[in-house]
């Protein structure tokens, strides 16, 4: 019976069966196209009757019905069900790396000091516009780096958003002392060494600070952006009285060390991608900024959707119920012909009886 398994896998594409050796009693639904479970009534002559149409759609129809019947429950029992599938569809979005700054300085708010009454710490400010964010993105394959002492991988570029967000969650754990960007940076970029899709690559740098990149790791940087072009996004968390990384410093501030945020600004406006930088000092700069970058990254998109596996032998068995019923309908419907023959003592004439005088 191997020839029935392979002969419903070339013909069937999406749709599968558990148990494929019980295929073979499909031959069985030719059984009431030659035979019929009603009474057959004995007619002298089919001339003396007139067409009938209705009558020959009905006879029809319940053949029909008992192949359909036989026909469900053998794919019933057969296990019949639609594989899981992966469709290819068109929307807008991107492949996201959200690289966060996991510095201890996260932990204070934006006047740079802990956090207390209605205050919010920058990282639980990050932590909840990125989750809302994530949740407007439902098309995006969105990775999650991190970095503080050194980069920290977190999650590599996925659909299940569900993963993205629990990652997003955590990144209000107190963080570490120090701000490698410029590490973090490249292991952002390295997220999409395996990323062959033809779809929009960005960057989304969340960050309260920076420090010296060296030249190696600047080097290093640049033949990766090379490889890999991407789009840039710095969110830069600014405390109040931080200096700014729109503003020109005085004389003799305008140095890495005296200034590193701006110069790490000016650094990413030399490699020669889309880059673009948003200052933000209250929670609503952060809102209007993370609104910007939604609105930016919606390019088109080639996604893909997991549609899971379907089990069909319910519907197959409600199906042979329905046309079961319809024949037990019919057979209950039927009556029988009985033809009034005369008996022969009521054919034979009576003798007359006369009566005495």
């Amino acid at each position: 019976m191997s020839w029935v398994a392979g002969a419903w896998q070339s013909l069937t594409g999406s749709w599968g069966v558990d148990h494929p050796l019980l295929l073979g009693l499909l031959v069985l639904a030719a059984l009431p196209l030659a035979a019929s479970p009603l009474i057959r009534q004995g007619i002298p002559s089919v001339f003396l009757a007139p067409a009938d149409g209705l009558s020959r759609a009905v006879s029809l129809s319940l053949r029909l019905a008992g192949s359909v019947a036989i026909l469900a429950i053998v794919l019933g029992l057969a296990g019949l069900h639609r594989r899981e599938q992966m469709i290819a569809r068109q929307g807008t979005g991107a492949h996201l790396v959200l690289l966060l700054d996991r510095s201890s300085s996260m932990d204070n708010s934006f006047a740079d000091r802990a956090p207390s009454g209605d205050q919010e710490a920058k990282s639980v400010v990050a932590k909840r516009l990125l989750d809302d964010f994530v949740a407007r993105r439902a098309r995006d394959r969105i990775g999650v780096a991190a970095f503080s002492t050194s980069p920290m991988p977190v999650l590599p570029l996925t659909d299940h958003h569900e993963v993205v967000r629990a990652a997003i969650a955590a990144i209000d754990r107190p963080g570490l002392a120090f701000t490698d960007v410029g590490r973090g940076l490249a292991l952002a970029l390295s997220s999409f060494a395996d990323d062959e899709d033809e779809a929009s690559r960005a960057i989304l740098l969340v960050s309260d600070g920076a420090a010296l990149i060296d030249r190696k790791v600047q080097e290093t940087l640049r033949d990766a952006v090379a490889r890999t072009p991407v789009h840039l996004y710095w969110l830069f968390l600014r405390s109040r009285g931080a200096k700014g990384i729109f503003e020109e410093p005085p004389p003799g501030e305008n140095t890495p060390q005296a200034n590193p945020e701006r110069h790490l600004h000016l650094f990413f406006q030399s490699l020669g991608v889309p880059y673009r930088a948003f200052e933000a000092t209250s929670p609503r700069a952060v809102e209007q900024a993370i609104a910007e970058i939604d609105r930016q990254e919606t390019r088109p998109i080639t996604y893909f959707e997991r549609v899971p596996r379907r089990d069909l032998a319910r519907p197959a068995f409600a199906v042979a119920a329905g046309a079961t019923t319809l024949l037990l309908l019919a057979k209950l419907a039927e009556r029988n012909l009985v033809r009034s023959v005369p008996t022969a003592a009521a054919a034979r004439p009576q003798p007359a009886v006369r009566r005495a005088a």
